[in-house]
């Protein structure tokens, strides 16, 4: 925390790691809000259906997403291939002493790698969740027209009727949280890597599974303080 707040901060290395975890990101996340949208309108259609709410489907897909399942699933998506990368990566500089030698050379290897990396996480990771959400309503316009015949103005008009400030705002607040759990565990797993080449793929699984574990339970912790909102 020190070192983010002195001088000199890494600006350059933290745009690079942005558009490492954001851009490079962008394939993955897309297939997967899409499918998220898509699957959740075709499960859910067949119960509305027989409950003649069949309208209520546009505002119910929208809800889900932005509160719960976009935030959380394009976190555990991102726990798995950013926080692995950064384990590994890491790792890997541990294990051939690069990390030593910027040390000798008197660049601060926690200014360089670290806080970088955490920060860019922090900061991507909710534009990516934004981004996922609008595909997944976007793939749920699609599942709403496979056995329907809705209009693209008609769905996006039902589903935003439904969806209220209180519902976006602390889906959004938590994604901070979630890029700071992916950044800080897996840089925390690849710094602390051990020495020999196995630990760079004992780092890159160790900070994939704790870094989901976070998630969930910061998800957790989430919906609890947001159930008291009144």
């Amino acid at each position: 925390m020190r070192e983010t707040f002195s001088r000199g901060f890494e600006f350059k290395e933290f745009l690079k790691q942005c558009y490492q975890i954001g851009y490079k990101s962008l394939g993955l996340i897309s297939i997967t809000g899409t499918i998220m949208g898509l699957v959740l309108t075709i499960q859910s259609r067949p119960v509305l259906v027989d409950f003649g709410a069949v309208n209520m489907l546009p505002g119910m897909v929208a809800v889900s997403l932005i509160r719960e399942m976009g935030p959380v699933i394009t976190a555990l998506i991102c726990a798995g291939k950013i926080g692995s990368g950064m384990g590994a990566e890491l790792g890997s500089m541990k294990v051939t002493e690069q990390i030593d030698a910027m040390e000798v050379s008197s660049t601060n290897p926690m200014r360089f790698l670290v806080v970088t990396r955490v920060w860019a996480a922090i900061f991507m990771i909710p534009i990516l969740i934004l981004y996922a959400d609008t595909l997944g309503i976007l793939g749920s316009w699609a599942g709403a027209n496979i056995k329907g015949d809705v209009s693209f103005v008609l769905f996006f008009s039902q589903a935003f009727s439904h969806v209220e400030f209180i519902d976006f705002l602390p889906a959004f607040v938590k994604s901070f949280f979630f890029g700071a759990v992916i950044g800080l565990v897996g840089c925390y797993k690849g710094y602390n890597a051990g020495r020999g080449t196995e630990s760079v793929g004992v780092a890159a699984n160790s900070a994939v599974v704790l870094a989901s574990l976070l998630v969930i339970i910061v998800d957790m912790i989430a919906v609890q303080i947001t159930d008291m909102l009144p």
